[in-house]
């Protein structure tokens, strides 16, 4: 359980990564984005075409680069010159209901956890990974007052999580590397349900993601373990196109990644500034959202070695779990590499 990572596979991703860089360098709440594009010498397209975006959370808009560049006025101006005139943002509680939007074609970007994401792809949902925005995502498992204080002493108790995120992978790996994940009941509970059964002593402790985490220790709930103290079980983002909306618009993810680019590079010469836009746009304060997340998580590349690896250990797991279906390449789901960079 210590390795989830195949070593032949991630060298060979470790080294496509180094060269595309190298090559780069060388050569429910919707909300529809309305800001003027400025001017430009670039004529768009004669038809228009709305862009669906998926999001997790009661926000109005991603947290993330992808929000740091819709609040600097960054996205829609670039994306008008492919012929996307709109971004409709949908927002869901938690990875499996974007997933069935996919599946519906409600949505046609998801951004979210990569456990969910992966569990799509290997149940057939047709979707292309075309990026990674956040690397080495935290979650907390916090016991209730009073209650057990080491993570074996987690056994026969109830311990909540939202089924199928990031945070559930995490918690069923913690429970196996330390022998108990048949002694411990992982109840699915969302994210604000699971803080308040936590609050009221229902459930011995509970997994949490960013925000809720650093809100419930400010609290005073004690932390048994973090994500961050294992290598292997910290979480990344997934971004997923899908399939039909990729054929109609091939040229996308590429513009995707260079609009997340620079803004990665915005946010790590201004991380004052976007904390507080990210404090704003999620309703955490500015010092949770400091305890949550560092600027450091966001790589500029599409994929990191670091990103590829936890992607890769969370398959095997999943896979090996048998909470998803099939097993299946990285390589094979990320999109290729001429649609991601400019030679």
């Amino acid at each position: 359980m210590t390795d989830f990572v195949h070593p032949p596979l991630l060298s060979r991703l470790s080294t496509l990564i180094a060269s595309l860089l190298l090559l780069n360098t060388a050569c429910s709440s919707n909300q529809i984005l309305s800001q003027e594009a400025p001017s430009t010498k670039t004529q768009a397209p004669s038809t228009t075409f709305t862009l669906h975006l998926g999001i997790i959370g009661n926000t109005n808009i991603p947290t993330g680069p992808i929000g740091w560049a819709i609040h600097k006025g960054n996205l829609k101006p670039e994306l008008e010159k492919l012929g996307i005139a709109k971004v409709q943002i949908f927002n869901f509680p938690n990875g499996p209901d974007l997933n069935e939007a996919l599946v519906a074609e409600k949505v046609d970007i998801g951004i979210y956890g990569d456990t969910p994401a992966i569990v799509a792809k290997a149940n057939g949902i047709k979707t292309r990974l075309i990026s990674q925005e956040q690397v080495g995502q935290n979650a907390w498992l916090l016991a209730k007052k009073n209650g057990p204080h080491s993570i074996t002493e987690l056994k026969g108790q109830k311990v909540a999580t939202s089924k199928g995120s990031y945070m559930h992978r995490y918690l069923l790996g913690l429970l196996q590397k330390n022998g108990i994940a048949e002694q411990a009941t992982v109840v699915h509970l969302l994210p604000s349900v699971a803080q308040a059964a936590l609050e009221r002593g229902d459930v011995a402790a509970i997994a949490a993601p960013t925000g809720t985490g650093p809100i419930l220790v400010s609290k005073g709930f004690p932390v048994i373990d973090e994500a961050a103290k294992h290598s292997d079980l910290a979480g990344t983002s997934a971004t997923v196109i899908t399939e039909n909306f990729l054929t109609k618009h091939p040229n996308l993810p590429k513009k995707w990644n260079q609009i997340k680019l620079e803004a990665v590079k915005d946010i790590k010469a201004n991380p004052e500034e976007y904390y507080k836009f990210h404090a704003q746009a999620s309703g955490y304060p500015i010092n949770i959202v400091k305890a949550s997340l560092s600027v450091k998580q966001f790589p500029e590349e599409p994929f990191s070695a670091q990103g590829l690896q936890l992607l890769e250990g969370t398959k095997k797991f999943l896979v090996t779990e048998k909470l998803a279906k099939s097993d299946f390449k990285l390589t094979d789901w990320i999109l290729t590499i001429g649609l991601l960079f400019d030679f």
